[in-house]
């Protein structure tokens, strides 16, 4: 059944014109890096679906074009909306549903860290979201901000886009025995999920070691 279903979806992504799996990589991207929309968007599982429909080197490149493009954009417009709007949307119906703490976390990460906090959020979960935004409502510099983004949505997409067309490779390489082919396909993938997420939560503690991300926590303790 399983064999079946990755079989069905990786051709029904081949079947797509080429031209709407790139604009799925860039819009899917930009939605899930610009304001707030991480949270809705997954734009990782979206990059990783893409990726299915490469099939050459020029393929891969333009998704990775794509990836990499989106994501500098909507973490651009995220900056552009923090600086602008930041109060407003800290305090809208949607940044209270967020939590202050979570403000609190990524004010506190931008502060102590400055740029390094904008390369380090684009792997964290909720602060790949909110680091932008908060970018620009502390006053940082874009010229600052773009220098710490590109590298990190670059070496983001790379991987990602990398990832999926291993897997996908791996299945075509067996799917004569579909069984061993979404064996491949999965193991790659469950490989690198759990990489990722074993970054992420060492990223995550390195975060709320900050001086203020420490205090923040030890005033929630106590209060």
């Amino acid at each position: 059944m399983l064999a079946d279903t990755l079989a069905w979806l990786i051709e029904t992504v081949r079947q797509l014109d080429p031209a709407i799996i790139i604009a799925i990589a860039f819009g899917g991207v930009f939605l899930e890096t610009s304001l707030l929309v991480g949270f809705i968007v997954p734009g990782d599982a979206i990059l990783l679906a893409a990726s299915a429909g490469v099939d050459s080197w020029s393929m891969w490149a333009a998704v990775v074009a794509a990836a990499i493009l989106g994501a500098i954009g909507g973490e651009s417009l995220g900056f552009a909306l923090g600086k602008y709007f930041g109060p407003h949307l800290r305090h809208s119906w949607l940044g209270r549903r967020l939590g202050e703490r979570n403000w609190q976390r990524a004010e506190s990460f931008v502060q102590q860290r400055g740029g390094l906090a904008v390369f380090i959020s684009r792997y964290l979960p909720v602060l790949h979201s909110l680091v932008p935004v908060t970018a620009g409502m502390t006053g940082m510099r874009y010229r600052t901000f773009i220098a710490w983004t590109v590298p990190a949505c670059t070496l983001w997409s790379l991987a990602y886009v990398s990832v999926g067309a291993i897997a996908t490779a791996g299945f075509d390489r067996a799917k004569s025995n579909l069984h061993l082919a979404s064996f491949i396909f999965a193991g790659v993938l469950i490989a690198f999920a759990f990489g990722t997420w074993a970054l992420k939560r060492w990223l995550s503690r390195r975060v709320d070691r900050t001086p203020d991300a420490a205090a923040d926590a030890g005033a929630d303790a106590s209060a």
